[in-house]
């Protein structure tokens, strides 16, 4: 997120410097990833390596790269899929295939990559949602790996935060918490006290995040309209975000947030 996302320096559209980073459209970084992951299918383990190296690729999120000796190829099937990227070359695709079960085009490696990124030859990439389950060491993982240039910090701020729908005031708070997160805009979380009673109702649609964990979405209803999923909360949140727990942060295109009399911007950075 950091390098190749929003204005990172990979981005394609980063910050005021005084430098310049020149190359192609697509520029690539590929770095060493500082753990061990192992990843599981049909009750094998397809993946076990501690020699793994992220490709940060400009607009994407990082993507884990490793050695094929660490795989198992012996459970691999050839594929007939072919891809092409102007700046790697072209991937070929193979299948998992263990337990009675398929991963189709679980996995792609580029065997004659363009001389610019001639360091993949070798290595082989797995969809992450082909696969049963991921571990960082001993821990599962949901969503993707860390991307070890990706922090998240969460400050305690007495600064007045209102939502607003309209003239109408969702929620009002001067007990807040303000979550940094490396690429994003600053979400304000306020104590779910501070919503409006009888308005905030619960909503099917859940989220995963590596860094903050899974978030249950919350939808508002007011007697002129229905904001579908207007915010989230996390019940459970990973201990490096723990404050935020019983805490809604709110963002829709239907909705004001207010900082000290102030609108914010919320909207996603553009890729």
């Amino acid at each position: 997120m950091t390098l190749t996302m929003s204005h990172g320096p990979l981005s394609g559209r980063p910050p005021n410097a005084n430098y310049r980073i020149s190359g192609p459209d697509g520029l690539l970084l590929f770095d060493d990833f500082p753990r061990r992951v192992r990843a599981r299918f049909a009750g094998e383990t397809v993946l076990d390596t501690t020699r793994g190296r992220l490709l940060h690729e400009t607009g994407l999120l990082p993507q884990l790269y490793v050695p094929e000796n660490d795989m198992r190829t012996d459970l691999m099937e050839p594929s007939a899929r072919r891809t092409r990227c102007p700046f790697k070359g072209e991937a070929t695709y193979r299948s998992f295939a263990a337990g009675g079960r398929v991963a189709t085009d679980a996995v792609w490696s580029y065997e004659s990559p363009n001389d610019d990124a001639a360091w993949l030859r070798g290595y082989a990439a797995v969809h992450w949602h082909s696969v049963d389950a991921w571990f960082d060491e001993d821990e599962a993982v949901e969503g993707h790996l860390r991307d070890p240039y990706h922090r998240v910090d969460v400050r305690r701020t007495s600064r007045r935060v209102r939502i607003l729908v309209g003239d109408t005031v969702v929620a009002d708070s001067d007990t807040s918490l303000l979550l940094s997160e490396t690429g994003l805009p600053n979400r304000f979380y306020v104590p779910q006290g501070a919503v409006r009673p009888g308005i905030s109702t619960s909503s099917t649609t859940t989220t995963v995040c590596p860094y903050k964990g899974t978030a249950s979405y919350r939808s508002l209803a007011l007697p002129d309209r229905t904001l579908t999923d207007a915010g989230w909360m996390y019940a459970a949140p990973f201990d490096q975000v723990k404050p935020v727990a019983e805490h809604v942060c709110f963002a829709h295109d239907g909705l004001t947030v207010e900082v000290d009399g102030h609108a914010t911007d919320q909207r996603m950075p553009e890729r």
